[in-house]
């Protein structure tokens, strides 16, 4: 269901400057043991995730916690009023529509019979649907792996770009970065500052460069220096413009240019999960042009409204990788279908409606 993280400023002279960014900017990894050690329990990412999605949280507990709560006999009075709430918390239409047709078939075969069986039904349903495709990230059976990382300006992107080659180097791989959003020298600069936080290496070219040129050159220089994995940044464009999504297939073709068997491997889309539905629009147009494998949700902070993940995930059948759960680099992980459907509809802590609101 649920998609950078700061406001436009000029930071083309020092992209360091601004406190936010610094706060951003990924940590250099430790190694392997202690990386290790430092993973948060289950049960308390489980708690970030809660929190990161509580708008949608809330919607659900003021429609539909009065409702399901009470182990009362369901009826089509009941199941509208479950309707309504789903699209207030951005499930979209043809979701809801569809999650809704489930619960009333559930209901009419005898699946389904009280309210308080509703929930554990939607969350079993959902947990198979947001798994299904896979969620891991995928890597080169044999050589190096290249990632295409796309996106439009101001979803996270760049900050995205980052936290991934963190998150790589932290598991032990040796990474290279393609600074190829050449039409902001901000965002050059940017990852810059990054690559030599997190210690990986960085390909650049000239201001206004061909971004595949960039591209090209980084993939040289994966295979010279025998690195693992390739993550190529490239021009943050809004999806309405053609010509610029031509260039993103320019990119595309680039990587696999240099005989990397398989290249790029992964194309992940870095979607502000705080746009809800438009997201869904960027999802579709990026996936016809870039031929998108995997998402990554950023901004997921508490004022996402969760319900467009399943949105995205049944329309345009792209499976979710990474979420970004707030600025800090610890706040990334790797996207659990099962810890975010159970962060959804984890009310038990919400407070009870009254009488009166349960069926407001």
């Amino acid at each position: 269901m649920a998609f950078g993280f700061f406001k436009k400023k000029d930071r083309s002279k020092d992209p360091a400057a601004d406190p936010a960014e610094a706060a951003a900017a990924p940590a250099k990894p430790q190694d392997a043991q202690d990386q290790a050690a430092e993973v948060p329990e289950k049960k308390g990412l489980l708690k970030r995730l809660t929190r990161a999605i509580s708008k949608t949280r809330m919607i659900l507990s003021r429609r539909v916690l009065g409702l399901v709560g009470l182990g009362q006999k369901i009826d089509e009075d009941i199941l509208e009023k479950l309707e309504e709430a789903m699209i207030e918390a951005d499930f979209g239409v043809e979701t809801t529509d569809f999650l809704m047709n489930l619960v009333r078939q559930a209901w009419k075969g005898g699946t389904v019979e009280t309210t308080d069986q509703i929930l554990p039904f939607l969350q079993k349903d959902l947990k198979h649907r947001l798994t299904h495709r896979g969620n891991s990230l995928k890597f080169a059976s044999n050589g190096p792996t290249v990632i295409l990382v796309v996106g439009v300006n101001g979803a996270g992107k760049t900050t995205s770009v980052a936290k991934l080659a963190w998150y790589l180097t932290s598991i032990g791989k040796k990474v290279v970065l393609a600074a190829a959003d050449t039409f902001r020298a901000a965002a050059v600069e940017q990852l810059k500052t990054w690559s030599q936080r997190i210690g990986c290496e960085i390909v650049t070219g000239a201001d206004r460069a061909d971004p595949a040129s960039v591209a090209h050159k980084a993939a040289e220089r994966l295979l010279e220096v025998g690195a693992d994995v390739l993550l190529v940044d490239t021009a943050g464009r809004l999806h309405t413009q053609k010509n610029l999504m031509d260039e993103l297939r320019k990119i595309y073709n680039a990587c696999a240019a240099k005989k990397i068997e398989g290249a790029p491997h992964e194309t992940i889309l870095v979607l502000d999960a705080t746009t809800g539905q438009n997201a869904l629009t960027q999802a579709q147009m990026f996936k016809q042009a870039a031929e998108v494998t995997g998402l990554f949700l950023a901004k997921l902070d508490g004022t996402a409204k969760g319900g467009a993940v399943l949105t995205i995930n049944e329309k345009v059948e792209i499976p979710v990788k990474f979420i970004g759960l707030g600025e800090q680099v610890d706040d990334m992980q790797a996207f659990d279908a099962d810890q975010f459907v159970d962060a959804l509809f984890d009310l038990k802590d919400l407070e009870q409606p009254k009488p009166a609101e349960a069926g407001a």
